[in-house]
């Protein structure tokens, strides 16, 4: 058996400072908060986007049967969604 030796690429080896600096970033990704959401429009979005928003579910098709919306609250009103999941969802739509 022959052992391998290691090869110079003429590319110098990270330093200790370099590796903790990745570590910082991986870190702060890591830790940074959720993402930004687009806020959609009960009235134009689409099935597929309405089945995407964060804790909903499958609401798409229960969310545009019941439209037009004047405001967000009619998903309470008009019986379109249940409480727990209204409260998940309210923050992420809008009526224009």
């Amino acid at each position: 058996m022959t052992a391998k030796a290691k090869v110079k690429t003429g590319e110098p080896e990270p330093s200790a400072q370099e590796a903790a600096g990745q570590a910082e970033v991986d870190r702060a990704e890591d830790s940074a908060g959720p993402r930004a959401l687009a806020i959609l429009d009960l009235n134009t979005a689409s099935v597929a986007d309405l089945n995407h928003l964060r804790g909903g579910g499958a609401i798409g098709r229960a969310i545009v049967a019941k439209r037009p919306y004047t405001s967000v609250e009619q998903l309470l009103s008009k019986r379109v969604l249940t409480r727990p999941v209204y409260e998940k969802i309210k923050d992420q739509v809008t009526v224009r």
